[in-house]
């Protein structure tokens, strides 16, 4: 789930430190300062769609640590899959989300996983190390 800035915001990755921004920027050729909107729009037109595993939960704060996991309903993702039948892989930002995938959600679609280190900045990998990780979705 977004962050408690993200939520506010009305935007995903909008807590300034969270370097997903940064690192796709570098990843895909774009200006991370950039309007969130066209920054949306490159990420798309590079073939590349952002979802949260969760519709909803209860939380308290942004941690992922937070979540009542009684609470958490998934996103509909044998909807989306049937909608965009051509996706092949789904990323994870984190082993929060990976894990609340394999937890939550149940598809058919054919789909290869790869879990990323957090851009969070409270996962205190540094940027170079997370750069480097998220570089195999770039192609």
């Amino acid at each position: 789930m977004p962050g408690v800035v993200s939520l506010q915001a009305g935007q995903y990755y909008a807590h300034p430190r969270n370097a997903f921004w940064r690192i796709t920027a570098e990843l895909f050729g774009f200006d991370a300062a950039a309007p969130y909107d066209d920054r949306v729009c490159r990420l798309t037109a590079a073939g590349v769609a952002v979802w949260d595993v969760l519709q909803s939960c209860r939380r308290i704060g942004s941690l992922d640590a937070s979540v009542e996991p009684d609470s958490m309903v998934p996103n509909d993702f044998a909807s989306f899959f049937a909608t965009h039948p051509d996706i092949t892989m789904v990323c994870f930002n984190g082993a929060a989300a990976e894990k609340n995938f394999t937890r939550l959600v149940r598809v058919d679609h054919p789909v290869r996983s790869l879990r990323l280190p957090s851009t969070s900045p409270a996962h205190t990998l540094s940027y170079e190390a997370k750069l480097a990780a998220w570089r195999q979705i770039s192609g």
